[in-house]
């Protein structure tokens, strides 16, 4: 909420009450010293990301870092024998805005035994990181971290929602 014109203590009084009233005080304090200017400054862009869809760079690298995890599990390059047991399906990775970090989402094959299998590439996180950044052509490495995927369980909760009667009923008008 932004209020053009105004300055940065009549924003805090307009906004919505209790919001950030820690920010606020230190603000009107620091303001007070400084002595508050009668015109609104232009704030620095916000950088963050959050409800944007990603960079087409943020894309690319996410998928060169699925396609080396899913050869590495593969090929049971990681030397723990409980990571070796699972044959793991990595179905997404998604890389931060600014690339350091990469949540990878992991399912074993058939579904069983999700907790174990993602304690056990938790585990060997360090390795794998190392793996991934060896075999491939990125500068740095990314931290590397583990998720269950849940777009199976996803798409089975649309296919129950999708066979309901009364929801068939509203399809086939």
């Amino acid at each position: 909420m932004r209020f053009v014109g105004a300055g940065i203590s009549e924003y805090f009084e307009k906004s919505e009450a209790g919001r950030w009233p820690a920010i606020a005080d230190g603000l009107r304090l620091s303001l007070a010293k400084l002595g508050e200017p009668t015109t609104s400054r232009v704030m620095a862009k916000n950088t963050s990301r959050d409800g944007r869809a990603p960079t087409q760079r943020m894309l690319k690298v996410g998928e060169m870092i699925r396609r080396d995890l899913s050869a590495i599990l593969q090929r049971g390059e990681v030397h723990d024998p409980d990571l070796a047991r699972f044959m793991l399906t990595v179905g997404e990775v998604r890389m931060s805005p600014d690339l350091r970090i990469a949540t990878a989402f992991i399912l074993p094959l058939g579904g069983n035994q999700k907790e174990e299998a993602l304690a056990a590439v938790r585990r060997n996180r360090h390795e794998i990181r190392h793996l991934v950044v060896k075999g491939g052509t990125m500068k740095h490495a990314p931290e590397i971290r583990f998720e269950i995927d849940g777009t199976f369980d996803q798409m089975d909760a649309t296919r129950a929602l999708l066979a309901e009667d009364h929801v068939k009923q509203d399809l086939d008008d």
